[in-house]
């Protein structure tokens, strides 16, 4: 069965973690599928994610650990508020053509 999971990087004391597809009989530092994302839980919890592959997994079957779960949910909810904060130019200012 294929899991997506918390793979960690990063130092001692700066932990930092990959989202991951893979084969949950592998070990937490094995082998992986396919890398979905990061978390960065000192800077903020900052999640990335590619939404489109992540589908694609759990399409397939994959399953999601809780972490991982709750991860999804709180990126999902932050990403839509995100794009409504970014002002769409309704009116493109006009170029300024370089003197001759």
């Amino acid at each position: 069965m294929v899991k997506i999971r918390l793979f960690r990087t990063g130092t001692t004391k700066r932990p930092m973690y990959r989202i991951v597809a893979i084969d949950s009989r592998r070990q937490r530092q094995g082998r992986v599928l396919e890398i979905l994302g990061t978390y960065q839980p000192r800077a903020d919890g900052a999640v990335t994610l590619d939404d489109a592959a992540l589908d694609r997994w759990v399409a397939q079957g994959a399953q999601l650990s809780d972490t991982v779960r709750s991860l999804v949910r709180k990126h999902r909810k932050q990403v839509p508020a995100a794009e409504a904060e970014v002002p769409t130019d309704e009116a493109p200012a006009a170029e300024s053509a370089p003197a001759s």
